[in-house]
This record gives structure tokens, sequence and C-alpha cells, in this order.
């Protein structure tokens, strides 16, 4: 840094001290009083979006832990984006890598994180269906449906929509929790834990955006090697329904 102008010797010493004022001086050219001034708002302003979109996180870990969690953020990660709406994203990145200087985290957290992300990811995505490929009339059995953008299928090793204060578990479940969250048509952001037949219908619609309904069904019920696979396809026609009732499923190709 000593071939840098003295304007940008100052302002990287400016802001180390910020992210990090234990173990990088403040400058002494600046008064403390304005320094502390600076410190404050900057990690204030931090932590105050990151406890919007995390407050699991921010209860299970404790004031101590959440606190080190934000000032270990703030030092260490470097952002690549501007914009406040994507800062959880930048802590997930922050949770998923190696620049965490040791702090040890509950093991679920990471999954725990992603999932209170979603709901923001969610509730201001501009993902959207172009309603002329889209027939709401349409039978999702005998055509081919049509599945929501604003529509996630997520799978985990915690149970992380019981995660709280009174619940941290520290070994993964036997069985993994399938999650579908998804913006409804009033544009709430909804929670429903599926089972894993619900989990791959919803892989083959996205995997297989031509298949009719029966299609999917048929590959479900070939799947599970059902001697009835009839019954399996009723069931699937009532989950269907259910599926566009929600919002999940719009209709079918037109």
């Amino acid at each position: 840094m000593a071939d840098l102008p003295a304007f940008a010797r100052a302002q990287y010493a400016f802001t180390a001290h910020i992210r990090d004022p234990e173990r990088c001086p403040r400058p002494p050219d600046v008064d403390e009083r304005r320094m502390a001034v600076y410190r404050e708002l900057i990690y204030n302003n931090l932590e105050d979006f990151l406890a919007a979109n995390f407050p699991v996180v921010r209860q299970v870990l404790g004031e101590g832990g959440w606190e080190g969690l934000v000032r270990g953020f703030l030092r260490s990660h470097r952002c690549h984006s501007p914009l406040f709406s994507e800062i959880g994203l930048e802590l997930l990145e922050y949770l998923h890598g190696d620049g965490r200087d040791g702090a040890q985290y509950p093991p679920f957290l990471l999954e725990l994180a992603h999932y209170e992300w979603v709901e923001l990811a969610l509730s201001i995505s501009n993902a959207d269906a172009d309603p002329t490929a889209v027939d709401t009339a349409g039978d999702p059995l005998t055509g081919v449906p049509v599945l929501s953008p604003l529509a996630w299928s997520l799978t985990y090793r915690f149970p992380v929509h019981r995660i709280g204060p009174g619940f941290q578990p520290q070994e993964p479940a036997k069985e993994p929790t399938h999650l579908l969250v998804y913006r409804d048509r009033n544009d709430q952001v909804r929670f429903l834990e599926i089972n894993p037949i619900t989990q791959r219908l919803l892989l083959l619609l996205q995997a297989h955006p031509d298949w009719s309904g029966f299609a999917i069904l048929n590959q479900i019920a070939t799947e599970l090697t059902r001697p009835e696979p009839q019954r399996l396809i009723e069931a699937g026609r009532q989950l269907l329904g259910d599926l566009r009732g929600r919002g999940v499923i719009l209709g079918t190709r037109p």
C-alpha cells in the first residue's frame, strides 16, 4: 500500500479500523469521538438489516453470539453486491466460506440462515410467468402443468422450520426435511412441509416442463414400483389440485 496516494492510504486505514477496531488502530489524525460515531453507525445499520432478515438465528445465538457473528461478518467478508437487499445472501456466503475467524456455530446454522433468507428472496423476487402461456382453467392431470417461478422446493438435513431457542438439534435428522416455500396470489410467502412424493413431483415438474401431470405421476409410480399405480395417480390428481389452489401450479400450457 506504500505506493498508493496518501488519500487512498487514509481511506484504507479509516475503513480497516471501522471493520476491525480491535486489530486495526484508529488513524491518528481522526478524533476518537468522531471515529466512534462512524463505528457505531456502520455496525448498527448492518446489524439492523441482518436482524430483520434472520430473527431466529439471532434468537438461537443469543446476544453475545449474534454480535460475534455480525462483527465477524463485518470484519472478514467482502461483499460483492452494493444492494441492501442482498446483504442476507452475503451472510450466507460468509457462513458457507472459510473466513469465519475460527468461530464455532451450531451445526444447523447455515441451513437455518438459508431458510430465513428464502422468505426475503421470494418476497422481493420479480420472477413471473407469462400470462399468455398459462391456461388457468386447464386440467393439471391431463394437461401440462405450469409451475410458479415463485415456488421453491427445498431439502434440509435439519428440521429448520422447528428450530428455535427451545429446540436446537446437534445432529441431522434421520430423514431429510422437505419444504415447499412459495408466494401466493396475495403476495404472501407461505411455508409448507411436504413428503418425499410431493417433493419428487415438484422436482419432476421443474425438470420436465413439457410432461403432463399424468406422465409425472406415472413416472413416480414406476420409481416406487407400486403394484396399483392408479391409486397413486388418483391421489396425485388431488395433490395437483391442492397445489393449484395454493398458486404453486398456475394452470396448464394452452
